[in-house]
């Protein structure tokens, strides 16, 4: 009996070779995506998710190439140009405004106001460029400006940079992990990481396998988060402590710290995440202590402060740090005991608008510098203990 041949069916097509060879890929996917730890990262703009995912990279792959040094040169010194603009852009604006206290920079200023942000990514950065900004930066007016930079939007690493500047000017300079950790680049899409872990003994051993998404925090990218809620196994929600007394980038009316409470109550209320861990990264603890130290009161932003009473077994009650940072973990956690009736629902099209389940949850809290490798490193591997207690009471075996 003749064979049959049918067209739809030839092996020799090469569409249907490549179709097959992609569904084997997503099959290998699949596996892979359903046997991870899936971690996202959420929190408002500037918060320090992308800095974490970069730790991860230090610690858990095999940190920075060379050429990926090399890509963080022109951004550095984007946030370099960036961070000089901000500082002296805003002196006339501030009440009472502040000016030059040496006439002979004036020169300097003309310079830096000259440049345009919107250009900064192909600007060549000649050597009269770090002339002027050394200059401003040390003019004692322009540090006055930094000293009040919680009255306008100014990037967390101005200082770090710009007190860097002779390395960073250098022909062959090339960037530190500490320098990478502190260089910022808005996210505007979904990235991933992947990476492994190793699992203690006394939890049998072996490797663990971790998935962490990161996504734009600014209002304008919060649209996307619906995108990868499914399978999370853990929400990371990162807030910037220091921005007690700043407000948003996107809207400078609205306190940064104020619209993260906001956010954190719609994340925790999500019907989407219910079934998700919870940590909250209290992060950006270094700039939080520089600010209360240099005399910032959080009093004035947050009056409810004023009858704050910190218990003892947090430490010194007289320490105005101490007590600042314990008074904004208490705001976060007393949404968390909110009862499910009377949460307040967002809106937006990743939050319960009706109502959920009342179920025993837990939102575990940690203190952080997201740009100090120890400090993320001692957290990370809380973290994970406590997802792998999680899921070993799971199965019933706690």
């Amino acid at each position: 009996m003749p064979s049959l041949w049918c067209p739809f069916f030839n092996n020799n097509d090469p569409n249907r070779r490549a179709s097959n060879e992609l569904d084997k890929k997503i099959a290998v996917w699949m596996k892979q995506y359903k046997k991870s730890i899936k971690l996202l990262l959420l929190g408002a703009g500037e918060s320090g998710k992308t800095t974490i995912i970069k730790q991860m990279k230090i610690l858990h792959i095999e940190g920075f190439s060379d050429s990926e040094r090399k890509e963080k040169v022109h951004e550095i010194r984007c946030n370099l140009l960036e961070a000089i603009k901000e500082l002296t852009e805003n002196m006339p604006y501030l009440k009472p405004p502040i000016t030059l206290c040496n006439n002979n920079n004036q020169k300097s200023l003309d310079f830096v106001h000259n440049l345009d942000m919107s250009t900064a990514a192909n600007y060549h950065y000649p050597e009269e460029f770090y002339d002027h900004v050394k200059r401003l930066w040390n003019d004692p007016g322009v540090q006055e400006s930094y000293r009040r930079s919680n009255e306008f939007t100014l990037i967390d690493c101005a200082k770090y940079f710009l007190d860097k500047i002779d390395v960073i000017r250098g022909e062959n300079y090339k960037p530190s992990d500490q320098d990478v950790l502190n260089c910022r680049k808005r996210t505007s899409e979904i990235q991933r990481i992947e990476f492994e872990v190793k699992v203690p003994l006394q939890f049998g051993g072996g490797s663990q396998m971790f998935w962490m998404f990161d996504v734009g925090g600014q209002r304008g990218e919060r649209r996307k988060w619906i995108q990868v809620f499914d399978g999370i196994t853990a929400i990371l929600f990162l807030v910037a402590s220091s921005g007690f007394d700043t407000n948003l980038r996107e809207d400078n009316q609205t306190n940064r710290l104020r619209e993260s409470l906001s956010l954190f109550e719609d994340v925790w209320s999500s019907k989407f995440l219910i079934d998700s861990g919870f940590i909250l990264f209290l992060n950006k603890q270094d700039v939080l202590k520089e600010k209360i130290e240099r005399g910032s009161k959080i009093v004035n932003y947050f009056a409810e402060y004023d009858n704050y009473v910190m218990s003892a077994k947090d430490g010194d009650p007289n320490d105005p740090y101490l007590k600042a940072r314990c008074f904004i973990r208490e705001m976060f956690l007393e949404i968390t005991r909110k009862p499910p009736d009377h949460r307040k629902f967002s809106t937006s099209n990743y939050v319960n608008q009706n109502s959920i389940h009342d179920k025993k949850r837990e939102c575990f809290c940690h203190f952080t510098t997201a740009t100090d490798t120890n400090n993320i490193k001692r957290v990370f591997e809380n973290v994970h203990t406590m997802i792998i207690m999680q899921n070993l009471e799971h199965i019933g075996l706690t």
